[in-house]
């Protein structure tokens, strides 16, 4: 599993013009699933997501993890796209369906995320805090 984060002051999740789920600070998570994952994978990057340090603390310095601040994740199998080749990326290494989808809501379960609509065309928007982007991958 990767997840793309982005520590946020806020985050919304739009489909068909319509507010499906809003934050205020916290983190957006962009979420992939590849073939590979499973239930290990998917409690193990929630936790890891959950730790990260990377919200200031008393002195300023990225210190703090996630506490009670809100998190919005996002399915996006494109994060498994090799665009090594060619100009049109190859998503092989990307879950199907059928796989992806229980894995995404167990992660968010998890992670007590608010979610976006799996597999719908969704508009996200976010005000990017810092900026802080990571790129966590499950072991």
């Amino acid at each position: 599993m990767r997840a793309l984060v982005q520590r946020v002051s806020s985050a919304s999740v739009s489909v068909d013009r319509e507010l499906v789920a809003e934050i205020g600070p916290g983190l957006l998570v962009l979420l992939g699933v590849s073939r590979d994952d499973g239930d290990a994978q998917a409690d193990w990057l929630a936790d890891k997501v959950r730790a990260l340090r990377i919200f200031a603390d008393a002195d300023g310095r990225m210190n703090e993890p996630l506490g009670d601040r809100e998190v919005l994740c996002v399915s996006q199998f494109t994060l498994y796209g090799d665009a090594r080749k060619g100009s049109r990326p190859s998503y092989v290494a990307a879950a199907p369906p059928e796989q992806a989808e229980p894995l995404y809501e167990r992660f968010c379960e998890r992670l007590g995320a608010k979610r976006g609509v799996f597999g719908a065309l969704m508009a996200v928007q976010l005000t990017n805090d810092g900026p802080v982007t990571l790129l966590v991958e499950s072991r």
